[in-house]
């Protein structure tokens, strides 16, 4: 998967607005690579509807709203211009924080280029993940999205988003844990690493280590001690049924209908004949229909 044409440029520009301050970019060669800085109406921006990221802390939020209103805006969103305003391509928790303020204008870089529903997804997507603006649900749903919508393997994708391979794995095999892991991993009650821990646990389980982790505030090497118990105890069960000794089983039985001296061992029955007599006479028991 490629970037498409004029996507590397605005991602440029989402690099540069991050770095710099509003006062030290150089509008000249905003201009030049097709795009501007202006101050535009709050209420005429549309926010990306492919949004990934879906949990917004609202205690950071108003943190960020309030420097906002008293230092202004360092930092400028990116907007392409649409005919019925604009669309948001980077910056949305600085929007926020503006309508939060209560603020209705706010710096913008307008860039002029016309982007399909897959770029604009696709950009959304790398640009969060790039910035690691996402918890860890968010990012696994992105690095699942990206790799059905585009047909990538995970290597691909590796190279794309700049993340190692095992990395990129590990986080997306969190989709694989309970409806209720998940919740606590977007509302930041468990960490990525409590939750990784969960991987591969039923349903029930996870809820009562969650629990515990949440309301011991277990450590990570706490609640992975607290997992390894969980798969020690029950392993013996899960074996001791699977491997019940049929000898044992079946002792009674056996103890009623063999008419010779034996014994009845472990894994064996041990048929004691100690004459001729009685070999004659398993021989015949034996022949029995």
């Amino acid at each position: 998967m490629a970037l498409g044409r004029g996507l590397g440029d605005i991602l440029s520009e989402v690099e540069e607005a991050y770095e710099k301050d509003l006062s030290n970019i150089d509008s000249f060669e905003l201009e030049a690579r097709g795009a501007r800085v202006e101050e535009l109406r709050v209420d005429s921006i549309t926010p990306n509807p492919f949004q990934p990221r879906k949990h917004f802390d609202e205690k950071a939020l108003q943190e960020l709203s309030d420097s906002v209103r008293e230092h202004g805006l360092l930092q400028p969103i990116v907007v392409i211009e649409k005919e019925d305003g604009y669309l948001l391509i980077a910056g949305e928790r600085r929007l926020r924080a503006h309508k939060l303020a209560k603020i209705t204008t706010i710096k913008a870089i307008i860039a002029d280029v016309d982007i399909d529903e897959v770029r604009l997804r696709e950009l959304a997507l790398i640009e969060n993940i790039q910035r690691e603006n996402l918890n860890a649900i968010e990012l696994a749903n992105s690095y699942a999205e990206l790799i059905e919508v585009h047909k990538i393997t995970h290597d691909e994708l590796s190279s794309i988003v700049h993340k190692s391979r095992s990395q990129i794995t590990n986080t997306m095999r969190l989709l694989t844990l309970s409806g209720y892991a998940q919740e606590q991993v977007v509302s930041g009650k468990i960490s990525q690493g409590h939750a990784k821990i969960l991987v591969g646990l039923d349903e029930k389980k996870q809820k009562v280590i969650i629990d515990s982790i949440i309301g011991q505030k277990l450590s990570v090497r706490d609640a992975e001690k607290m997992v390894k118990n969980h798969k020690e105890n029950t392993q013996p069960s899960r074996s001791a049924k699977t491997n019940k000794n049929p000898v044992e089983k079946y002792a009674k039985e056996l103890e009623a209908l063999l008419p010779f001296k034996h014994k009845i061992k472990a894994k064996s029955i041990e048929i004691i004949l100690t004459n001729e007599k009685d070999i004659e006479n398993f021989l015949t028991f034996l022949k029995k229909p």
